[in-house]
């Protein structure tokens, strides 16, 4: 995947979206001395069945921005959406439009949003509804008449965004080798503590990191990497 960048936005539905895989290659990319920031369209209050939805809401958020401190991401913002009915609309559009002007990246990082992960896996509604409506930002926001309400408020258009890449897609064609960042990664996924001492069954954090990292590093011709879809934009 193209590195010669400097300043990323890191856009998903959900706190834990990154931690899944991506947060390893932006361990890499901070470490190097590029800029991430993150921006999440809810807080995940939907996401852990014993916590009412306002307390987990805390809960959540608090673990977001503790587990983007451990891969170098200082800047962590709520679009304060429902979590669980996502929805594409031009309020969401309008939003990520916004939140890229006001960021101006040269780069946006997601997770998939294809139907399925792949066979027999299908894919989360609000990661299909948030990486539609990004894709579609990402042009309203060089757009000075979609949205004209944005320049109004201050947040004139960007045109500096080179490609879109997603994070865990069925179509991924691009590579990040996280051989030295790995351990970043899984300390990340691992200050989601409360949400995953509640999903169901056991899970080995390390080991289905390691175990993904493994594979892709095997197509791309290193120790570990996570895959990207890459979108030209």
């Amino acid at each position: 995947m193209p590195e010669d960048w400097d300043r990323a936005l890191a856009v998903v539905a959900h706190p834990d979206d990154l931690e899944f895989g991506a947060s390893s290659a932006i361990a890499r990319w901070t470490a190097a001395g590029k800029t991430v920031d993150y921006v999440l369209a809810t807080r995940g209050e939907a996401g852990i069945d014993s916590l009412d939805p306002e307390q987990c809401a805390v809960v959540r958020s608090a673990e977001q921005r503790a587990s983007a401190g451990v891969v170098g991401v200082k800047d962590v913002t709520f679009l304060d959406y429902r979590d669980g009915v996502l929805a594409y609309s031009l309020e969401l559009r309008r939003d990520l439009a916004r939140a890229i002007r006001s960021h101006r990246p040269q780069v946006i990082l997601s997770l998939n949003y294809h139907a399925t992960f792949g066979p027999g896996s299908r894919n989360h509604a609000d990661h299909r509804a948030l990486g539609e409506a990004l894709l579609d930002a990402s042009r309203d926001a060089a757009n000075r008449w979609v949205f004209p309400e944005l320049v109004a408020e201050g947040f004139e258009p960007w045109r500096g965004l080179r490609f879109a890449a997603f994070n865990a897609s069925p179509a991924a064609d691009h590579f990040v080798d996280v051989t030295g960042s790995i351990e970043k990664g899984i300390a990340s996924l691992a200050a989601h503590r409360v949400y995953l001492e509640n999903l169901a069954g056991d899970f080995d954090l390390a080991a289905f990191l390691r175990s993904n990292a493994e594979r892709a590093g095997e197509e791309a011709g290193v120790p570990l990497a996570v895959s990207f879809e890459v979108i030209n934009l």
